[in-house]
């Protein structure tokens, strides 16, 4: 007898706090309905709002460490630091205007939208969803050029729109916790496909039988 894939057990611990991003889910979704009802006239007041939700972006991206494996890890770290980086100088930059806060958000999003282009065509065979993180993905790119032309000229745009990246971020993490939800449970079961492994045993089974 030998033991099916050791790897299970290392995807299963890593899954297991797949309840943490259905609560960081949830908390970006309230972010966005303050954000909306944020009324901001000065360049202060923006990079504030600037400031508090990028740095949550690069906690996030820390965050997302234990449940990631391999060299993704390192993804992560240099993504998440990007991101506080961006979120300090938005916060203490002496010479801010709206046009550095536009200019600020237009950075992170390639950052963010290149990294979300990325993953979903690596993990294409192992979610379902893989295109939903395309899509964000393209349009975080598509809105960050935006973000360059036009949200220094309005406010109110550059405002909007960090609402609506709270809106879409919410919705992207809470269907992160059930997929990692769904992968935990099918870890635990044994009947998780993993690459180069074989075939799981079925039910009633503790391994597989090499052949005499």
């Amino acid at each position: 007898m030998m033991k099916f894939d050791n790897r299970l057990s290392d995807v299963e611990q890593a899954t297991k706090w797949w309840w943490v991003f259905l609560i960081t889910g949830a908390l970006w979704l309230i972010l966005s309905v303050i954000v909306f009802r944020f009324d901001a006239t000065t360049v202060a007041a923006v990079g504030a709002l600037i400031a508090v939700f990028v740095i949550m972006a690069g906690v996030n991206e820390f965050m997302a460490i234990g449940v990631t494996q391999g060299g993704w890890k390192w993804a992560h770290i240099i993504l998440g630091g990007l991101f506080i980086v961006f979120g300090v100088a938005a916060l203490f930059y002496p010479g801010r205007t709206f046009w550095t806060m536009a200019s600020i958000m237009s950075f992170v999003l390639i950052f963010k939208g290149g990294f979300d282009i990325f993953i979903a065509f690596m993990t294409k065979g192992e979610h379902d969803l893989w295109w939903l993180q395309l899509i964000t993905g393209i349009v975080e790119i598509a809105l960050a050029f935006w973000a360059a032309a036009w949200f220094g000229r309005e406010v109110i745009l550059l405002v909007a729109f960090v609402g609506g990246w709270c809106l879409i971020r919410g919705i992207t993490e809470i269907i992160l916790a059930f997929q990692l939800r769904s992968v935990h449970k099918k870890a635990e079961l044994g009947t998780l496909a993993l690459p180069g492994a074989a075939t799981p045993p079925t039910t009633g089974q503790t391994g597989a039988t090499a052949p005499a």
